[in-house]
């Protein structure tokens, strides 16, 4: 079947993504409308030098690798229960190929490579060293990454079927983040093509925006697919933090990520605080768990295609501690140098 695969990973209460004048998606990231790692010392941020950016060494211990990695190792029970529900929606993949054309395929993809510049060995190899080593970590192919000038911090997976998948990433996420944590967003989205979200990431853009064109009924079907497409991509999110997580090996760094994206910037984020942020979590669920909290808190998050920031911390510190996680630990093996280079 003929796919498109975007995600993205934003802070924004997003809505439904449409296509602009140049047939882009709207993009939302790690946040309330789609995307983020522990507050990080010692990792200095991007500098500038004669105008150009210039990324600080990367370098930590060997990390573990899960060399045996299977997807479902790792998916969040959300993302597994509304994957079926997806499943079991006839002729969904029928209208999605209806959707989407070779033609957009190529204006999407040729847009993205126009725009950007490639990392490889010889451009940006910091960057290109982090995917890499994320890529192996969750036992994945590497696919090409990008990088975008922009000032809105976000990330995106993009995949047409049967061409090699890529990565975007701005330069203002770049910017924001240490390189730890910019190795967790890598991380996310690796998440999405671990555990093949491309398809329903590409029907929850397409096919909401199709089913509005059909007269008559086509509002309420969109409404009432868009809930539970949404639905499925908070839960796909959470997924992909988890991915996250066992690249980075490090709660606070996907926390961090998380925090920053909510309400971070370069020159405050030696000041934001991880144990902090965890604490308005939990404020949040105290805030949300009377009657009326709950209606309201249903209400806030039932058009978000990311889950809620705090939540989404309050999630992969929960899951840190969690037996599955630690078994996954025990199953993982060191990675040499060797490997490394």
């Amino acid at each position: 079947m003929a796919s498109l695969v975007l995600s993205s990973l934003c802070f924004t209460s997003q809505k439904p993504c449409s296509f602009t004048s140049s047939l882009r998606f709207s993009l939302g990231a790690l946040t309330g409308s789609r995307s983020a790692a522990p507050l990080t010392v010692g990792f200095r941020p991007v500098k500038r030098r004669n105008g150009r950016i210039r990324v600080s060494v990367y370098s930590r211990a060997s990390p573990l690798v899960f060399r045996d990695l299977d997807a479902d190792d790792f998916r969040h029970p959300l993302d597994k229960q509304n994957t079926l529900i997806l499943k079991a929606i006839p002729g969904l993949n029928e209208l999605g190929r209806a959707l989407l054309g070779t033609v957009t395929e190529q204006i999407m993809l040729l847009e993205n490579i126009g725009t950007s510049v490639l990392v490889s060995k010889d451009q940006l190899p910091e960057l290109h060293k982090m995917m890499i080593e994320a890529a192996g970590i969750l036992n994945i192919e590497s696919p090409d990454l990008y990088v975008r000038q922009s000032p809105v911090p976000n990330a995106y997976t993009l995949a047409i079927s049967g061409k090699k998948p890529f990565v975007v990433i701005h330069t203002s996420l770049v910017e924001l983040l240490t390189r730890n944590e910019l190795q967790a967003v890598l991380a996310h989205e690796l998440g999405h093509l671990k555990c093949d979200h491309g398809v329903w990431l590409t029907l929850a853009n397409l096919l909401t925006l199709g089913a509005y064109s059909v007269p008559g009924l086509g509002a309420f079907l969109a409404q009432t697919l868009e809930e539970q497409l949404f639905r499925w991509l908070r839960a796909a999110e959470l997924t992909c933090d988890r991915a996250a997580l066992l690249v980075a090996q490090d709660p606070k760094v996907v926390i961090s990520v998380l925090m920053k994206l909510a309400g971070g910037c370069p020159s405050m984020a030696d000041q934001l605080n991880v144990d902090a942020f965890l604490e308005q979590a939990r404020s949040y669920d105290k805030a949300s768990s009377s009657p009326v909290g709950y209606y309201i808190r249903n209400a806030q998050t039932r058009q978000l295609s990311h889950p809620l920031p705090v939540l989404r911390a309050r999630e992969i510190d929960e899951w840190s501690r969690s037996n599955e996680y630690r078994s996954l630990l025990k199953r993982a093996t060191q990675m040499n140098v060797v490997e490394k280079v």
